[in-house]
């Protein structure tokens, strides 16, 4: 929720005196595009009082998916709740050091831009607390770092270890210095590892509530990407970067819990898998609208070549509690779990813009409850060696132009998002197939040049 007056008044009076001891001499105020790059206005720390009056003004119609020309004047209202000291860059004698904010954007007339992804998400979070709800997630952001970047010649990943394979090198001052950064900044990563793939990397968050989590997880690629870079590495979230080896994922927790307490709406020991019927109609939810909200969750081309590989990455439309190629999973917890019965969505990559992330899935979720949904049995057997043809499965889509079509027809994608974003998101969308399509690839010159 926005902050209040009192609240926003609150946090000032902390952010100036911070500047004035720790020396801040720079704010960068940050906000996302459609796609979830992150665009950066810098001011002076002198200036921040005003942007707080008056807002920071630019030019929506050179940011990706955001306005048209002739609507194009918004201003940027800074949160400084998303206050933080940047570690990474470090103390400079003659500059001093650079903070970050993240902002909201407003149009002209004082109202909330409804093209602004991080608004879309508070809007579904103020959804959910009408029902008395709030939306809690904690993601694994998995990555690969490489000794180069590809530029400079054949990727080659930065370690051949494994699965929870000690780090050592690079890689473990890396991920050491990721974290210790992101913990000065507030957000707390419960545990970080080496992945399956050679060079492949994870985060594991605290839970937090989803606005919250998607400011965190727009930090946390900033951090990867600029420590690993003055490491002498180059790391990517992009989902499928080698033909031959595991795809990175980015795997979200869900907890519902009650605003007037800490109760874990999901919750319920007398049922099957703990699972409450509130939990159940919204696991219903994300099932029933899984494949109208792929396009959001895994938004590249490159995405579905992940979807498609198996192994852990989900196929199928189903959900289990064992089995971890479902698309949706309920843990098994142990007595003394603190936060007890959570959903685990496993589409998710870490490419995708979090706060339309987070939106959709929230949107589906809430969808399941409103209609009471029944949630369908679990699929506990190996769906790798089932066959489709014989068990009739619903499957994920194979390629964004099918996930687009998804998209486009589902009214709670659409609902989600508001049409401004939803269009500019399809539209974005649409033309980078389009572009893909155009490209010949290596693969078809060396299948078919020399034959033909």
């Amino acid at each position: 929720m926005p902050d209040t007056s009192s609240q926003q008044a609150h946090h000032a009076d902390d952010v100036f005196k911070r500047i004035s001891n720790q020396n801040i001499r720079s704010i960068d105020l940050q906000f996302t595009d459609v796609a979830g790059m992150v665009k950066t206005v810098t001011i002076d720390a002198d200036h921040l009082a005003d942007a707080l009056a008056d807002g920071v003004w630019f030019d929506g119609s050179a940011v990706e998916g955001f306005a048209r020309i002739a609507e194009s004047d918004m201003y940027l209202m800074p949160d400084l709740s998303t206050f933080a000291v940047i570690p990474w860059e470090g103390q400079h004698p003659e500059i001093g050091r650079t903070a970050r904010v993240l902002c909201d954007v407003y149009t002209p007339n004082g109202q909330p831009f409804a093209g602004d992804p991080r608004g879309a998400l508070r809007r579904a979070m103020e959804q959910a607390a009408e029902m008395g709800l709030n939306y809690v997630v904690a993601p694994e952001l998995e990555f690969y770092l490489f000794s180069a970047p590809p530029e400079q010649g054949p990727l080659e990943q930065d370690d051949h270890a494994s699965y929870f394979d000690a780090s050592d090198g690079v890689a473990r001052v890396i991920r050491k210095r990721i974290t210790d950064a992101l913990r000065e900044m507030g957000i707390v990563v419960e545990s970080s590892h080496h992945e399956v793939g050679s060079g492949q990397h994870e985060l594991d968050f605290a839970p937090m509530d989803a606005l919250r989590m998607a400011d965190a997880i727009l930090t946390a690629r900033m951090a990867v990407r600029a420590i690993a870079r003055q490491e002498g590495r180059f790391a990517t979230f992009m989902p499928k970067p080698l033909s031959d080896a595991p795809g990175s994922g980015m795997h979200v927790h869900q907890w519902m819990r009650s605003l007037d307490g800490d109760e874990n709406r999901f919750s319920d020991p007398h049922e099957e898998y703990g699972l409450s019927n509130e939990g159940q109609a919204f696991l219903a939810g994300q099932l029933t609208h899984a494949r109208e909200i792929c396009a959001v969750l895994t938004p590249l081309v490159n995405s579905y070549r992940r979807l498609m590989s198996g192994l852990e990455a989900p196929i199928y439309v189903t959900w289990a509690q064992l089995n971890r190629g479902a698309l949706l999973r309920v843990p098994r917890l142990s007595d003394s779990n603190r936060l007890g019965t959570r959903i685990e969505s496993r589409c998710p990559d870490p490419s995708c813009n979090p706060y339309l992330a987070f939106t959709v899935l929230l949107h589906a979720g809430l969808r399941g409850i409103r209609d009471t949904l029944a949630l369908p049995p679990a699929a506990e057997e190996e769906l790798y060696e089932v066959s489709n043809r014989r068990r009739h499965l619903t499957t994920l889509p194979t390629s964004l132009q099918e996930a687009l079509d998804e998209f486009e027809s589902s009214d709670v994608a659409r609902e989600a998002l508001g049409l401004h974003l939803f269009e500019r998101f399809l539209e974005a969308k649409r033309l980078e197939w389009r572009d893909y399509l155009l490209v010949v690839s290596p693969w078809e010159l060396e299948r078919y040049l020399t034959i033909y």
